[in-house]
């Protein structure tokens, strides 16, 4: 898993514009504002990408392709199961989404989707290294490419959700998702709140294990999640995905552990807690170890407060019930 891992401006205007042509007539009647006139106001839309390029869209898009996971799962959240023409084969969420044309892994076909002719593909920014010839490749066919900014934190996939929701003439849709999520955090806050300072748990996240053992530090979703609920990240010290050695880890001790690769490797859980190694860690003596699906703590989605209820359970069960 660990391998394959916001224009307003236009909208502002219109708004102004609208008010001001209202006070100059003699109607003075209300204003519809309906989605649907929000929706036709907003196109033809030019905004600028996270790799710095300007995309035009002349009209909502009826045929659009994702190139990550994660901006499938907004898609479809937004509820363009119709308008969503391809994705890439790991797509795994929703259902709906791995019943779509593929076209390619990390690796992005580019014949295939130029044949498609979609009005929009939705790419990601931590693919530019690996896909950014593709890119531009798409780019000079004439197929409108927008690079979605890579979000590290939940105000950045706010952010991304509410991009996306823009470019597909869904911004109620995007604003609701984001108030949704942004409920969920306020409610799992208001319960870490009661958490005393003594009380709070050293956590070890366990994103691969032996013999390449990774976990995370900052600038991840997974220690931002830890602090939200109340506790402490045993390997917050360090940034990014962190490789350590067993010892290492075994040193730092936790009182409780989380492993996101349980879906991959069959009983995740009981290998880590047979391991000799570990007997002694409190989090292996009290058995204070879960498995959680690694999709919903690191896709940057609207399924990323689920993911933030499953940790806050997961390490204070009696406080989060």
């Amino acid at each position: 898993m660990f391998k394959k891992f916001k224009v307003y401006a236009l909208a502002l205007f219109l708004v102004a514009f609208l008010a001001a042509c209202g006070n100059s007539g003699q109607d003075a009647s209300p204003k519809k504002d309906s989605g649907d006139q929000k929706q036709e106001q907003a196109f033809p839309l030019t905004k600028k990408d996270a790799a710095g390029n300007e995309i035009t869209l002349k009209k909502k898009p009826t045929k659009i392709i994702s190139l990550m996971p994660s901006n499938t799962e907004i898609l479809f959240a937004l509820g363009l199961d119709k308008e969503v023409a391809g994705v890439t084969t790991n797509d795994t969420y929703p259902e709906a989404a791995t019943k779509k044309e593929k076209v390619g892994d990390m690796n992005v076909n580019v014949e295939k989707i130029i044949s498609m002719q979609p009005d929009l593909v939705l790419a990601q920014g931590s693919s530019m290294g690996m896909s950014g010839e593709a890119y531009k490749q798409l780019g000079d066919a004439g197929v409108p490419v927008f690079v979605v900014e890579e979000a590290k934190s939940f105000d950045q996939v706010y952010d991304t959700i509410e991009t996306v929701g823009e470019l597909t003439g869904k911004e109620k849709e995007a604003s609701n998702i984001v108030d949704d999520m942004k409920q969920d955090v306020k409610d799992v806050k208001d319960k870490a709140s009661s958490i005393k300072k003594e009380d709070r748990k050293k956590v070890w996240v366990e994103v691969s294990g032996p013999p390449e053992i990774y976990t995370t530090g900052k600038g991840t979703f997974m220690d931002e999640m830890l602090s939200t609920i109340g506790a402490d990240n045993v390997a917050g010290d360090q940034e990014g995905w962190v490789k350590l050695s067993e010892e290492k880890a075994v040193q730092l001790n936790p009182d409780a552990i989380i492993t996101t690769y349980g879906a991959y490797t069959k009983g995740a859980v009981e290998q880590l807690l047979s391991r000799p190694a570990w007997k002694n860690v409190t989090a292996v003596k009290d058995k204070a170890v879960t498995d959680v699906d690694g999709d919903l703590v690191t896709r940057p989605g609207p399924r990323l407060a689920e993911g933030l209820k499953e940790i806050a359970k997961a390490v204070y069960p009696d406080v989060y019930k």
